[in-house]
């Protein structure tokens, strides 16, 4: 799991199983577990001493109203958390083309773990569905990006990850405003120290939110009084659903098409921020991707380019797209859950 353009989520891609959820049980208390010797770090150094970091953030914290209770219990033993800096130093991205990403993403194995938690998950979907009006099938899509419907939700400390990311320097300010929403958190009884896991980013949970993401979206849907994306599986797709309701998404409409264009189209030119009806770019040429007549209607569709492509698919994005990317920016990323949501039911 890696960090993420603007750090909403982090994508988790793993072949791991379903989650399991614990009825929105409360984990039972343990001690901490015991923090990795510091290892020496290697490239720029932070500005000031570990420790020193801590002090300043506990006052921060209290200041917020975080109980001194909760600041002991989440830094107790804190250190700083070598391979998260490596990790954030060293990010490798393989290049892949569209269809390469698309098939190894949109698998026929996530393809069936999709249908069947969606079967699994029917009468919650609905109720989800129902009260956010959002797809049920964006949902488990989202779901299934992310954590692998729940079986890959991230090996980290999130206040492990984030004090080292806060403290190390790079993007410092955005880390720590997730640290102390991490710290909110754990103070509001939401989740245990000891549960709160996620990427070596801090995005958490089933939906892989960031702490700040979670104070605003995330749902307590089982009404057990805690927002648990972690084990409670009615609060982690209920949360995605009302991040997509929050954002703007249109009940009832496609998220858009693959499309053909006209000839002579350059797709290294096209003006993707361009927005026209269905009916206007069937007028200009474009049809679907199989030859038929696009829809004759004013629904309107932005040109959207695979990054890339070696077969030259072009699609036409509509609003619903646009706010798939609210969840995440990447238009392959974007058009992997677009794919996938219309296979899971």
């Amino acid at each position: 799991m890696g960090t993420r353009r603007h750090f909403i989520i982090a994508t988790g891609a793993a072949l791991g199983g379903c989650a399991t959820s614990n009825g929105g049980q409360t984990a039972t208390p343990t001690a901490p577990p015991a923090a990795p010797e510091p290892t020496e770090l290697s490239g720029p150094q932070p500005a000031i001493p570990f420790d020193r970091f801590l002090d300043q953030l506990r006052a921060d914290a209290r200041r917020g109203g975080v109980r001194q209770t909760t600041l002991d219990r989440a830094l107790a033993n804190l250190r700083p958390n070598d391979r998260v800096v490596a990790l954030d130093r060293r990010q490798a991205e393989t290049v892949l083309s569209w269809e390469e990403y698309r098939d190894r993403i949109v698998s026929p194995t996530r393809i069936q773990a999709g249908q069947r938690h969606y079967a699994e998950n029917r009468d919650l979907l609905a109720r989800i569905g129902a009260r956010f009006r959002v797809s049920p099938r964006v949902v488990v899509a989202i779901w299934g990006m992310e954590t692998n419907y729940g079986g890959n939700t991230g090996g980290f400390g999130v206040i492990d990850a984030l004090a080292t990311l806060a403290w190390e320097g790079r993007r410092a300010s955005y880390f720590r405003g997730e640290l102390l929403s991490a710290l909110r958190i754990l103070d509001a009884g939401h989740i245990t120290p000891e549960r709160m896991r996620g990427s070596w980013a801090g995005a958490m949970g089933q939906p892989q939110f960031m702490p700040s993401n979670f104070e605003r979206l995330a749902v307590d849907f089982d009404g057990d009084g805690r927002r648990d994306i972690w084990d409670s599986r009615a609060d982690a797709l209920a949360s995605i659903a009302n991040y997509f309701a929050h954002h703007g998404w249109r009940e009832n409409e496609a998220w858009g098409l693959a499309a053909q264009p006209p000839a002579g189209f350059d797709a290294e030119r096209a003006d993707t921020s361009q927005r026209r009806s269905l009916r206007d770019w069937s007028r200009a040429g474009w049809r679907r991707a199989d030859g038929g007549a696009l829809p004759q209607t004013e629904t309107e569709a932005g040109i959207v380019v695979p990054n890339r492509s070696t077969s030259g698919v072009v699609y036409l994005g509509q609003h619903n797209f646009r706010v798939i990317r609210r969840y995440n920016p990447p238009v392959n990323y974007a058009l992997a859950v677009a794919l996938l949501s219309e296979r899971v039911a």
